[in-house]
């Protein structure tokens, strides 16, 4: 016989079996990805990287994992890794995001079954403090949209949005993976490129403690490691953060300059990894003894992978960078996986 917990969370988890029959949208606008997820196939990642093109200026090449928006006023966006052609690109991390909802939006848009670009559309959103943001990102992006993407007009009807906290949908995905223990506490541990975020939630999905670090990300880690003479000096100039950045997933090399500070990397890594949990165990003393489960997730997680393995308290969301969106997504077939409040 099942016990109440355990119930509970296999209603939580078993939304795939009905899905709504508005056209659903889950987005995960971070500070390094847009992530998004229409509910088949693989969640996608666009680069949060853009530019703004002069009325005169051709854009290079677009694609649907780099693409131009153009809005009805005339001003044109490229985003993604093509948007490093041009010079002086505009970079999420070091911007509000927030304020950005609607562009990242229209970047994330695709055709539905590749035809369909009219369509009225449910949204599922995170973000790190919905209590400061929910009415913000609402107010963006309920109602219609006009726009082209990569020269296909789009005309949506955003019906809904329904904002969550970020690090939420990591909880829920990982609760259908059965990495959520029935009883105790969890830690969500989401490492983002900007930002780093903290939940302390109970067994029976409430979230009773929180922390939002609005820097620490990974962000930090880069700007830390381009300062170091042995890459600058190499370079001949100072070394882009987001450069480093894009390089953490690739080898640890300075895009093509065959610059690479992988061998010197633990230098950084370690204090960078210490103090995110020496924060976090100073917070939730008190609830320490009943903690379960450490659960790492986000797209700097990878970075510290390999230091958790092992240890019986803790585990890696499988694919982390696109955990959050997954979770999101659930949230559109089964509203019983909504127990906290936004």
């Amino acid at each position: 016989m099942p016990t109440a917990t355990q119930a509970q969370r296999a209603r939580k988890t078993r939304g795939m079996q009905s899905r709504a029959a508005l056209p659903v949208l889950a987005l995960d606008a971070g500070n390094y990805d847009l992530k998004f997820y229409s509910g088949s196939g693989h969640p996608k990642a666009i680069r949060s990287v853009r530019f703004q093109l002069p009325q005169g200026r051709d854009p290079v090449s677009f694609s649907d994992a780099s693409p131009l928006i153009e809005l009805p006023d005339g001003r044109r966006y490229h985003f993604g890794a093509q948007a490093y052609k041009y010079r002086r690109q505009q970079q999420t991390v070091v911007e509000n995001k927030v304020e950005l909802a609607r562009l990242h939006l229209y970047a994330c848009l695709e055709p539905i079954d590749d035809a369909r670009s009219e369509f009225p559309l449910a949204l599922f959103v995170s973000t790190p403090d919905p209590a400061r943001n929910a009415a913000s990102l609402e107010q963006q992006l309920l109602g219609a949209h006009e726009f082209k993407r990569n020269g296909v007009e789009f005309r949506v009807q955003v019906e809904s949005v329904k904002v969550v906290r970020e690090g939420m949908g990591a909880y829920y995905h990982a609760s259908q993976q059965g990495l959520i223990p029935d009883s105790g506490y969890t830690i969500v541990v989401d490492i983002g490129g900007g930002t780093w975020l903290t939940r302390l939630i109970d067994a029976d999905g409430e979230v009773i403690d929180e922390n939002v670090m609005d820097r620490g990300g990974t962000y930090e880690l880069a700007t830390a490691i381009g300062f170091d003479h042995r890459l600058t000096d190499a370079l001949g100039t100072t070394a882009d953060p987001c450069v480093v950045m894009d390089g953490f997933r690739m080898d640890h090399a300075y895009a093509d300059t065959g610059l690479s500070w992988a061998d010197w990397l633990d230098e950084y890594l370690e204090p960078w990894f210490k103090d995110i949990f020496q924060r976090i165990k100073a917070q939730y003393t008190p609830y320490m003894p009943r903690v379960t489960r450490f659960l790492v997730t986000g797209g700097g997680s990878h970075l510290i992978a390999e230091r958790l393995a092992g240890r019986r308290l803790f585990a890696v969301v499988g694919d982390p960078q696109f955990a959050n969106v997954r979770g999101l997504y659930l949230l559109s077939t089964d509203t019983q996986l909504c127990m906290t409040p936004a």
